[in-house]
């Protein structure tokens, strides 16, 4: 029979009798059989009988396939295993003493029912028989609740039967598990009886056949998929004698033969003539650019991913030209600041939208941050793998306890995110404006395997294509990060840690000081329907919002107060199947949770990942607007602008703000604070507080007798201000992205900016912009939708000691053990530092580093011929060296590091670095090699103590080992022998010039380089003579300038030409 109903053809089978079962083995072969002691094997395309399989009596009623055997069941109860070349037996089970109902085959499992013999005849056997394929025998049957008739796998998520009795019973179970009698449902036949059952391809509909002719169809949607390529089904049209159906002459695919017409010999009026009429094919849509851009070409095969913006398979074809002018837009511009509106970016406010970097020749230097960031507080840079987190590394810093405690613990872990979190808010504490980069915090943070197993781990072409649910995602690392610090801050006192400044004098033993600031004390009470309870306490670190059921099904706009959701979020009641010790068993249990205990800083994350929960947020936010323009009384126009002394009264029950503008109240359901308090009998008050509430202390006396400090502590009561939100930007054409919004206290700005007051901020990277604290409650879900919220407890500050104290001390340039299993003392290239070589503020230290390639840059080369970075080469640091720059071992190194590193390298940059491979691996490596962990507080303790780092080219080198380093402690040769508007200048240029020496040969060596930009600057200090002739040195530079242009800045050969101070142009500059 054909998709239509249609009848192909018909085949007789002369020999065969009561035929039971067919099994199409491919696309054009069909095996049929019965109750007869063969089984016929047909060709669907020439319809003829091709092979003829002999089977023992009574024959073959029910027939399954999978790659390795038929499956063949017999009315006797047995089930047989056989070839799939040879149709002989290969295996057999005897499922059922009496008869086989039904079996079906997933995987590794073979599940049968059927029927046992009883003294009365043949009973319905309850116990499903289940076998292993593997091993070939059988596991544990599985008892259910229903009389089996006919059973399905349902392989969807997990390998769950389909159980159908004829009465029409349904039960779902596993078949290695316990069938649950609350997983039966009833299906209505027409008839009493069902005859037949089957799951479609798809697994997303169940059809079930009664006795009355009728089939049934159960669907998980209202239009499913019944197979993996699906149309919708066609139906034998009625006979149309009287009628003729209606034509909707708007689709253009209407077949316009639906109408019958009447044969004649005329011409039809729809035959044109040629002369009036041409075709007009439809032409192929344009290959996507994404795809054009990363194809890579194989002789004249391009090979490109597929970027998934179309459904598989299907080419959407454009029927109105109108629609074309938006797919001219192929690629974002570098930055939202100064571009134009574009017709499907005008939602998006342009500061929201996602920034970027854009790549020079001189890659960062000269790109304009001060155009995004005219603030003094330090952006992110977004350019590092898995950066989407940048936004919450911000908000955990402007929390001073946070910023204060993380900075002032340090142990002895390689990959410890405390102490790299700690490392990055130093550098934020530094800064002056300038961006940061957490590649040293992000690059121990892939290392975690948690971190990996929960997903946090971004492919770089997920993270560009922007594929990850970013909303979801950095939920997940929000409660990741908390737990991991934690933990953290927890071996702080463990045996392993440096014995230095980062013990905490209010950290108890077992918690840490995150936990005191984060954890929430609970009692999860556990009720049985047997009336047995069970407590237990526990703790949280953060919460997360749990909706009101059905709230967006309601229309009638129903206000529920923000406070009312988070009161349910925190006492969650839900009813759950658990282990009840009475019963001893599982058993259906209500579970609640009563608070003891409140953190200091209250965190939620929204869970807003569907459109339900985005719908509510619509909702409240809409009945929040209508409740507040009904107390002012009356309508206000959209743009209407009012004085604030007509807003006093305009205040929001959900505990806005007085605003002077309307628009300031669209989109508003989160208030600015709440109000907690736990009852005594263990209960929890949650309300929304506005700034001209104040704390009802009326029966504890007045202001002046009681602080407010006293109030809470004696009372429980605590009001939370809003601190932070963190918010998901839609936006398609970039794939989205996360930005937050901090209100930064006023010790932030204190430090920075030297003056006392609050403002809200947004962080999106690198671009920081001050803004109005309604904007930071203000969520339009079309494209700002709310992630995560921070919430701190009034007065949190004045709880804790906010004093860092540095705890690098100078043990750490101390000799130390090498990782390298070969390295011997003959091979060790430096001194370490003595005692009495301790460095001070002032001293010279001659640096340099060598890199490894971890990424290659990604690159495009542009209609003009010219190159644009996309993504700069991600750079590792390999080897760093020190050197002293004054006393009697002035030259010699005191650190030589080679840094050990996990990832894999894809450059090792041997002729500028000299780093061969093997020398980062501790198997065979004889180089004195370490943790980067290890150096990096060598070098941060040399930057703490306050001393000069002279090099040539150190800012690179800074921004590698990701290090912020006051600019009167860098002293860089790359500036100071360099001109205004002219090209820098190589050391081994520099090298030969002033010093006459020949280095940088083959490879480049970092001790030799170091030692070269050591007396490279003392030979600035003697041509300029210290600095008090400047215009004398600047005649020295001309020299230099002009004789690098007749070399064309190379060396010579060592025959070539003599060295420059014999020259005319460096005689002349001696003798000034």
């Amino acid at each position: 029979m054909a998709r239509g109903g249609l009848i192909i053809f018909d085949y007789l089978l002369e020999e065969s009798e009561d035929m039971h079962s067919l099994l199409l083995t491919d696309s054009s072969t069909l095996l049929v059989g019965g109750l007869q002691n063969h089984i016929l094997e047909i060709d669907l395309n020439t319809v003829q009988e091709t092979q003829k399989y002999a089977v023992e009596t009574p024959g073959v009623t029910i027939m399954r396939q999978t790659n390795r055997f038929f499956f063949c069941g017999h009315t006797s109860g047995k089930v047989s295993l056989r070839d799939l070349r040879t149709f002989k037996v290969e295996h057999e089970f005897d499922a059922f003493s009496g008869s086989l109902s039904d079996f079906d085959v997933h995987g590794n499992l073979l599940a049968a029912c059927g029927f046992s013999s009883r003294l009365t005849g043949l009973a319905c056997d309850r116990f499903l028989k289940v076998y292993d394929l593997r091993m070939m025998r059988a596991i544990t049957p599985l008892q259910v609740h229903v009389d089996p008739a006919f059973l399905r796998f349902i392989p969807t998520y997990t390998s769950r039967l389909a159980i159908i009795s004829q009465s029409g019973q349904c039960q779902f179970c596993e078949p290695t598990g316990l069938a649950n009698p609350a997983d039966i449902f009833h299906v209505n036949p027409v008839g009493p009886l069902l005859m037949t059952f089957d799951v479609s391809a798809s697994k997303q509909a169940l059809a079930f056949g009664d006795s009355e002719g009728c089939v049934h169809l159960w669907t998980d949607s209202p239009e499913p998929s019944f197979n993996p390529y699906s149309r919708e089904t066609e139906f034998a049209l009625p006979c149309l004698v009287d009628s003729l159906p209606p034509l909707d002459w708007s689709q253009d695919l209407l077949p316009l033969s639906l109408i019958p017409v009447p044969l004649t010999t005329d011409t039809l009026l729809s035959d044109w003539p040629a002369a009036n009429s041409a075709p007009a094919p439809r032409r192929a849509p344009p290959v996507d650019a994404e795809i054009l851009r990363t194809m890579k070409k194989v002789g004249f095969i391009g090979y490109a991913p597929n970027p998934r913006t179309r459904l598989r398979n299907q080419i959407p074809y454009r029927l109105k030209e109108s629609d074309s002018e938006f797919d001219s837009f192929s690629q974002v511009t570098e930055s939202p600041i100064g571009r134009e509106e574009e017709p499907h970016l005008h939602m998006v406010s342009k500061k929201y939208r996602k920034v970027t970097i854009k790549y020079s020749k001189l890659g960062l230097e000269d790109f304009d941050f001060k155009h995004y960031n005219k603030t003094l507080f330090a952006g992110l840079e977004p350019h590092i793998p898995n950066a989407y987190c940048n936004c919450m590394i911000q908000v955990l810093y402007f929390l001073e306890p946070v910023r204060c405690l993380i900075q002032n613990h340090l142990c002895q872990k390689e990959f410890c995110l405390a102490c790299e979190l700690g490392f990055l808010f130093h550098m934020l504490d530094l800064s002056r404006g300038d961006p940061c980069q957490g590649s040293n915090f992000l690059r121990a943070f892939r290392t975690i395997p948690e971190a990996s197993a929960l997903g946090l781990i971004l492919a770089d072409s997920d993270e560009a294509s922007g594929k990850g649910n970013l909303a979801r995602l950095i939920q997940r690392w929000n409660r990741f990060i908390l737990t991991q610090l934690h933990q953290d801050m927890q071996e702080l006192e463990a045996p392993q840690a440096y014995r230095g400044a980062g013990g905490s004098s209010f950290c108890s033993s077992g918690d840490s000081v995150i936990g005191q600031l984060f954890s929430c004390e609970m009692e999860n009470c556990s009720l049985c329907r047997c009336g047995s309870e069970t407590v237990r306490a526990s703790s949280t670190l953060l919460f997360t919002l749990s909706y009101p059921e059905g709230s967006t099904s309601d229309k009638t706009g129903k206000s529920c107060d923000f406070a009312q959701v988070l009161k349910r979020s925190i006492c969650l009641e839900q009813n759950t199947q658990a282990w009840c010790d009475n019963c001893e068993k599982y058993q259906p249990t209500i579970q609640t949770r009563n608070i003891r205990h409140l953190p200091d800083i209250l965190v939620i994350n929204c869970e807003v990942n569907s459109l339900k929960e985005a719908d509510f947020w619509r909702m409240q936010a809409e009945v929040a607007f209508k409740m507040a323009i009904k107390k002012h009384g009356g309508e206000i126009s959209k743009n209407k602008e009012f004085a604030l002394a007509d807003w006093k009264e305009l205040g929001s029950p959900e505990g806005m703000l007085m605003c002077s503008s309307i628009e300031e109240l669209k989109n508003v359901w989160l208030p600015f604070s709440i109000r907690m308090k736990i009852t005594k009998n263990k209960g929890l008050d949650v309300c929304n507080w506005t700034d001209g509430d104040e704390i009802q202390l009326s029966s504890l006396g007045t202001p002046s007798q009681w602080g407010p400090a006293r109030a809470e502590e004696e009372h429980g009561v605590y009001v939370y201000d809003l601190m932070a939100t963190v918010v998901h930007i839609l936006d398609s054409r970039t794939g989205g992205s996360l930005v937050a919004h901090i209100k930064v206290g006023e010790t932030y700005h204190q430090r920075k900016e030297g003056v006392t007051h609050q403002q809200w901020y947004l962080f999106n990277d690198f671009l920081i912009e001050p803004i109005d604290k309604h904007e930071a409650v203000q969520f339009d879900m079309n494209w700002k939708v709310p992630a995560i919220l921070y919430y701190v407890k009034r007065n949190l500050n004045s709880k804790y000691n906010l004093n860092i104290k540095n705890p690098i001390e100078a043990s750490v340039l101390l000799a130390e053990a090498s990782l390298a299993r070969k390295q011997r003392k003959t091979h060790t290239t430096f001194i370490p530092l003595m005692l009495n070589e301790m460095p001070q503020v002032g001293d010279l230290v001659g640096l340099d580093a060598e890199f490894v390639t971890l990424n290659e840059e990604e690159a495009e080369l542009r209609s003009d011929g010219t190159k644009s970075t996309i993504k700069p080469s991600q750079m590792s640091v390999a080897r760093i060296t020190c050197v002293r720059g004054q006393g009697p071992n002035e030259g010699i190194p005191f650190i030589d590091d080679y840094i050990s590193t996990q990832e894999q390298v894809v450059d090792y940059l041997t002729q500028y670095s000299g780093i061969k491979p093997g020398d980062l691996d501790a198997k065979i490596s004889s180089k004195h090699l370490t943790t980067l962990k290890s150096t990096y507080l060598k070098l941060r303790f040399l930057i703490d103590i306050g001393v000069k780092f002279v090099g040539h080219g150190l800012q690179k080198d800074f921004r590698v080992i990701n290090l912020m380093v006051p600019k009167d402690q860098v002293l860089d040769t790359v500036y100071l022998f360099h001109m205004p508007r002219k090209r820098m200048i190589s050391l081994r240029f520099l090298a030969w010039y002033f010093l006459d020496l020949k280095i940088q040969g083959e490879t480049h060596d970092s001790i030799e380089d170091a030692r070269t930009a050591l007396q490279l600057y003392r030979k600035y200090l003697e041509l300029s003579k210290n600095g008090t002739e400047p215009e004398s040195f600047h005649k020295v530079l001309k020299g230099l300038y002009e004789k690098g242009r007749k070399m064309d800045w190379k060396v010579p050969e060592p025959e070539g030409q003599t060295s420059p101070k014999n020259a005319a142009v460096f005689s002349s500059v001696l003798a000034l």
